[in-house]
């Protein structure tokens, strides 16, 4: 067994933060569609959570922005002209399509790719596949980039290795991360590789939800498990409760969330929950670990709750006394429910022992919790010293980014403004100075 550390990569919110409900089946989304946004305040809130956490120890990095507009997604869609035509021409005759080109939903990287650590895989690296996310117009494209920044950030062939995303159709539906659940000893131990799915696209008898898409598959799963060489023994595919899906459980981090031994979930969170714990135990016992489960009741917390405060879209992270942490967002302490529950949580004398939250507000609005800013990394110190160094958080960058943001970032975006030009050029400026901050050079395709 390697030591290893887990470090976040949360996303670096980007220039156009709107609010234009592109996500069905993502309740908050959906609920604030068309009002004004504050992608300065967005990517503050951001950025003072990567800093609390680095200087509590927590190992954190980022994963900057994506270039938008996409103008070439306007263009292959029959917008021409100049871009400023391209623009003017996209709002006026279909406003839906330029707030996806627009779209800045990039900042949630669980989403980004899916991560199988070195001591999981048979050949010794570090593998990511990038996530095709082609339920959504507005995240379908977003994997090239995905793939091109981490191949910029994990490059070296000897710990690394990043594969492109899956075929682009139904059958092979994936979201990364935000499906995908790692539970073990500990962070360098072989560990268990949970991945839970909506659907199976080649069993048309399996229970699927009725109301909203279920965005991962079966066959996406599995797939990326072959690609990252996991030890099937070591490997659980566990269906997401169809219902829950319905309630707006659009992705798996939405109803549970796990870090080493312990899983916190939702009694509805699967499709058979005596079974699919079942498996992950003896999957652990295999393993060398036992499965500590936090299951929280309906009684306790009902599933409009859970959605709505994001108790479940929260970070479990290692601390250096063997206890962990809960980063939650402001919205679970104002919901009394959840409240409650987090604070017989903390007093049970179980793993988790601090509450730490953030106003994240800018990103919940838009549907995403602290668990969809972060794409989780387990890193051995060699991989952590081979990976490109510009993007970890220290204190100088965190008032780099910030100085950064304070002159490009505007503090209201409405709606209508995607189809101001100089938007556009402002963020290509940004974005420009941007990777010589982080010392990217040749990161976008501008």
């Amino acid at each position: 067994m390697h030591t290893a550390r887990e470090y976040n990569f949360d996303g670096l919110v980007g220039p156009s933060h709107n609010y234009a409900g592109l996500s069905f089946g993502n309740v908050a989304s959906f609920s604030n569609v068309k009002s004004a946004s504050n992608p300065k305040q967005a990517a503050l809130q951001g950025l003072a959570k990567m800093r609390a956490l680095a200087a509590r120890g927590f190992a954190q990095a980022l994963l900057p922005p994506q270039d938008r507009p996409n103008l070439r997604l306007l263009r292959s869609l029959g917008f021409g002209g100049s871009d400023a035509d391209v623009l003017a021409r996209a709002y006026k005759e279909s406003p839906v399509i330029l707030a996806c080109a627009y779209s800045a939903s990039s900042m949630w990287t669980a989403n980004a790719a899916t991560v199988s650590p070195s001591a999981d895989s048979a050949d010794g690296r570090v593998h990511f596949t990038a996530a095709n996310l082609n339920n959504k117009l507005h995240r379908s494209f977003e994997h090239a980039q995905s793939a091109r920044t981490l191949r910029a950030l994990f490059g070296d062939a000897r710990h690394f290795a990043v594969h492109d995303a899956l075929p682009a159709t139904p059958a092979f539906g994936d979201e990364g991360a935000a499906n995908h659940t790692r539970l073990g000893a500990s962070h360098g131990a072989a560990s268990v590789e949970m991945f839970v799915y909506g659907r199976a696209e080649f069993d048309a008898l399996a229970p699927a939800p009725t109301r909203y898409p279920a965005r991962q598959t079966l066959e996406a799963s599995q797939a990326v498990a072959r690609l990252h060489g996991l030890d099937p023994a070591r490997t659980v595919y566990v269906q997401q409760n169809p219902d829950v899906i319905d309630q707006g459980v659009f992705h798996n981090d939405v109803i549970a969330v796990g870090n080493g031994n312990v899983l916190l979930y939702h009694e509805q969170a699967f499709a058979d929950e005596l079974a699919s714990l079942d498996q992950v135990r003896r999957a652990m016992a295999g393993a060398g670990a036992e499965l500590t489960a936090l299951r929280v009741d309906t009684g306790q917390v009902a599933v409009a709750d859970a959605v709505t405060s994001y108790l479940f879209n929260s970070q479990l992270l290692s601390k250096d006394d063997g206890n962990m942490a809960l980063v939650i967002p402001q919205e679970c302490q104002e919901n009394q429910a959840v409240a409650r529950y987090l604070d017989g949580l903390v007093a049970s004398g179980g793993p988790v022992d601090e509450l730490i939250h953030f106003d994240l507000r800018q990103s919940m609005r838009n549907g995403g919790g602290p668990a969809c800013l972060r794409l989780r990394v387990a890193l051995t110190d060699a991989e952590a010293g081979a990976m490109h160094q510009g993007v970890v958080m220290t204190e100088a960058l965190y008032h780099k980014l910030v100085a950064w943001v304070e002159k490009h970032y505007r503090d209201r975006l409405e709606p209508s403004d995607l189809a101001d030009p100089a938007l556009a050029l402002e963020i290509h400026v940004a974005l420009e100075e941007l990777t010589s901050i982080l010392h990217l050079p040749g990161l976008y395709d501008l």
